[in-house]
């Protein structure tokens, strides 16, 4: 069974990010090639409609049958706002706190994100974890793209 990763909206941004395009191209290699699945939501969409042409035209490249869209709910939403009362992040981050309830839900494999403020973040994780613990979900991998590239190809030469 292929892993389904959730890419925040920071991962299709990475594409034309100097800093960041190699490795996220890489990951999106996988995605092109069958070997993972995309999960991408509606919240991905609305944030990519600020984005550059060329970044909002990307998601557009990719096959339909290794992408799978996931909707905002009020149970998402609801999950979002626990990881503000926990103090997880503060108000102004609810939409990144909205990609990890939907991907907490949905039962992502891993969360890939270029965001290291409000989401790949160790004390964060164990915030988001912690509230998930609480109200009955599972704990949920969070990873950049440079450690799920990494770990991939470590796997592979061994």
């Amino acid at each position: 069974m292929k892993q389904r990763f959730y890419f925040d909206t920071s991962v299709f941004g990475g594409v034309y990010d100097i800093e960041f395009d190699e490795l996220t191209l890489q990951l999106f290699e996988k995605v092109k090639l069958g070997e993972i699945i995309c999960m991408y939501s509606d919240l991905t969409i609305g944030e990519l409609d600020n984005a550059p042409e060329q970044v909002r035209n990307f998601i557009n490249t990719l096959p339909n049958e290794n992408m799978e869209f996931v909707q905002i709910t009020n149970e998402s939403l609801n999950l979002a706002r626990e990881y503000i009362a926990e103090n997880v992040v503060g108000k102004s981050s609810f939409d990144d706190c909205v990609h990890i309830a939907l991907a907490t839900i949905n039962k992502a494999d891993i969360l890939v994100s270029w965001n290291f403020k409000h989401i790949v973040n160790i004390y964060r994780i164990r915030g988001y974890n912690s509230v998930n613990l609480k109200h009955g979900y599972a704990t949920l991998e969070i990873r950049s793209p440079k450690d799920v590239i990494n770990y991939e190809n470590e796997e592979g030469s061994e």
